[in-house]
């Protein structure tokens, strides 16, 4: 297409043809931060050649801004709500959903009983089963499962609830969630994990004439996601600058969309319990959450209240990738004796009273009278 219409990146910057292509690429981009369910799918027509244009231009436009940010949590943040729209359109695009699913999913070549490859049949990793009641269910290979399912939270992609045959696991319709979701579902994450890699590729290759020249509109989607990540934090009116790095973290990536593992949620909840923070101000750091379910998060977080989780140490947190500090990042983490993110508050919340005693002014004592002297 840039070719055919003879599109320079300098038109794409500057150039009046593509004015609304930079127009769509800033409302993909404030989707991106502040929108839950990804980037809007409203654009232009694509049955057209300039409804094209603007989509596919301002998708690379989006992906300059983000670049240029240098930002890896806005670019996780982006991809994420690309990789969601993706989703949407997949899920109603029966004709092509096959053939992008291909792109992703491997092809086996399998023997029969390990004879040699003379007698052997060759199998997609990815089937279609055309069910008179069911109507189109899916089934993928055991293997491109497993890659996929760990990033996605609930009991249904969890390997034992799946129904596996032979090698292949069944999407099931549900009455809520057909298979055809599902299966979009997992494709969304290998979408988001090409948009990321592909865009951390991108990103050192950003000049500084590039950066220069993208300066506003990198300003503003910082601005925002500042003010998103700010707004998160704050809920509560507490204390955060007493929170624990991992704790920061955490509430951090949830706000910036970034899909945070099932050991960092739980570790969140329990210390917003064992803070006595209010339920409701737990349930709103999940918000941002690429999988958030209003019931589901509500009814887990109160499950952790009720009966008061433990938050776990430092160590079980590293194992579970869940502490974000290096050696030398904070003073505080440095010491040997700190050992649990409550450790962490209580030292910060006695040094700020030290700090305080010492900073308040010192009353000068009464000149004693004649009487007193006397």
């Amino acid at each position: 297409m840039a070719a055919k219409h003879n599109i320079t990146l300098d038109d794409l910057l500057d150039g009046s043809l593509m004015e609304p292509a930079r127009k769509r690429a800033r409302i993909r981009l404030v989707d991106s931060v502040q929108s839950k369910d990804g980037v809007e799918l409203s654009g232009g027509d694509i049955h057209t050649e300039e409804g094209r244009l603007i989509e596919a231009f301002s998708f690379y436009y989006a992906r300059l801004v983000i670049c240029a940010s240098e930002d890896e949590r806005l670019l996780a943040r982006w991809a994420q709500a690309e990789a969601a729209r993706a989703e949407h359109l997949l899920i109603r695009d029966s004709q092509n959903l096959a053939n992008i699913a291909h792109t992703y999913i491997s092809v086996l070549e399998q023997s029969q009983q390990g004879q040699s490859n003379q007698r052997g049949m060759v199998a997609t990793d990815i089937q279609s089963l055309r069910q008179s009641q069911d109507g189109l269910e899916w089934k993928l290979g055991l293997a491109d499962f497993i890659e996929v399912c760990p990033r996605i939270t609930g009991n249904r992609w969890r390997l034992p609830n799946c129904d596996v045959d032979a090698g292949m696991v069944r999407l099931h319709n549900e009455q809520k969630y057909s298979s055809t979701a599902k299966l979009a579902r997992l494709l969304r994450e290998h979408i988001k994990s090409d948009v990321e890699r592909e865009g951390l590729e991108k990103m050192a290759e950003v000049t500084t004439d590039l950066a220069v020249r993208l300066a506003e509109p990198v300003g503003m989607v910082r601005n925002l996601l500042a003010q998103k990540t700010s707004d998160a934090i704050a809920l509560v009116g507490a204390e955060e600058d007493d929170w624990p790095p991992c704790m920061r973290k955490a509430v951090a990536d949830l706000s910036a969309g970034v899909n945070v593992n099932h050991f960092g949620r739980l570790f969140l909840a329990s210390m917003a319990g064992t803070l006595a923070l209010p339920q409701e101000a737990c349930v709103d750091f999940f918000r941002g959450a690429p999988d958030f379910d209003e019931g589901t998060t509500t009814y887990q977080v109160g499950h952790v209240y009720q009966h008061g989780y433990t938050p776990s140490g430092c160590g079980k947190l590293k194992v579970n990738h869940n502490c974000p500090v290096l050696p030398g990042d904070d003073r505080l983490c440095d010491q040997p004796w700190l050992d649990h993110p409550l450790k962490y508050i209580r030292a910060t919340q006695r040094r700020k009273h030290r700090q305080q005693q010492a900073e308040a002014p010192k009353e000068t004592p009464e000149e004693p009278t004649p009487e007193a002297r006397v």
